[in-house]
C-alpha cells in the first residue's frame, strides 16, 4: 500500500514536472519588450518568429563566455538573419563592464540583460555560457551547457533545425 501510494505521488509529480517544461518550451522568446537592451541593435516587439535562434547565456566575469561569445559573433557574422538569429542574454557581473566588452570586442547581435525571469523559461541549469537552440516556431529544441569549439558553433548554421521555417 506505501509502494502504491509512492508510485502514485510520484507519477503525480512527473506529470507537473512535463506540464512546466511544455509550458515553459512553448514559446520561451515570446515577449522580449521587458527586458533592457545591453547592446546591439533593437529588438524587434513581440515574439522572434519565423526564424531559428541561438541564445546564449553568458556573464562578463566569465573567459569561457567571452571565447564562446567570439565564435558566437562569428557564426552571426557567417549566417544571414533570415535564416538564424542570435540573441545574448547576460546573467550577472557589472553591466557597464559588460557594454565595454560587447563594444571592445565588436559582437555584433543582440544583448539583453536578464533579471532572472528569461533563464527559467529555457533550463533550471545555472552554467555559463549556456546555449540554447530554438526551432522556427519558438519552441527549444535543445540547451548545450559549456564552451563549444569553433567548429561545433559554426555547425550550428548547417544543422536541420536551423532550416528555413516550414
Amino acid at each position: 500500500m506505501r509502494t502504491h501510494r509512492a508510485l502514485g505521488r510520484l507519477c503525480a509529480l512527473l506529470v507537473l514536472a512535463a506540464a512546466a517544461g511544455v509550458a515553459s518550451a512553448q514559446a520561451p522568446l515570446q515577449d522580449l519588450s521587458s527586458f533592457p537592451v545591453l547592446a546591439g541593435p533593437p529588438l524587434p516587439d513581440g515574439a522572434w518568429g519565423g526564424v531559428p535562434t541561438v541564445v546564449v547565456f553568458w556573464s562578463v566575469d566569465c573567459a569561457y563566455c567571452k571565447r564562446h561569445n567570439a565564435r558566437i559573433a562569428q557564426l552571426q557574422a557567417a549566417v544571414d538573419p533570415q535564416r538564424l538569429r542570435v540573441l545574448g542574454v547576460l546573467e550577472g557581473g557589472d553591466v557597464d563592464a559588460a557594454r565595454q566588452e560587447v563594444a571592445r570586442r565588436g559582437w555584433q547581435f543582440p544583448v539583453v540583460i536578464d533579471d532572472g525571469r528569461l533563464r527559467p523559461r529555457f533550463t533550471p541549469r545555472r552554467m555559463v555560457p549556456m546555449t540554447c537552440l530554438l526551432l522556427a516556431d519558438g519552441r527549444l529544441h535543445q540547451c548545450i551547457p559549456g564552451e563549444m569549439s569553433e567548429a561545433d558553433v559554426m555547425e550550428l548554421a548547417q544543422t536541420r533545425w536551423a532550416g528555413p521555417a516550414r
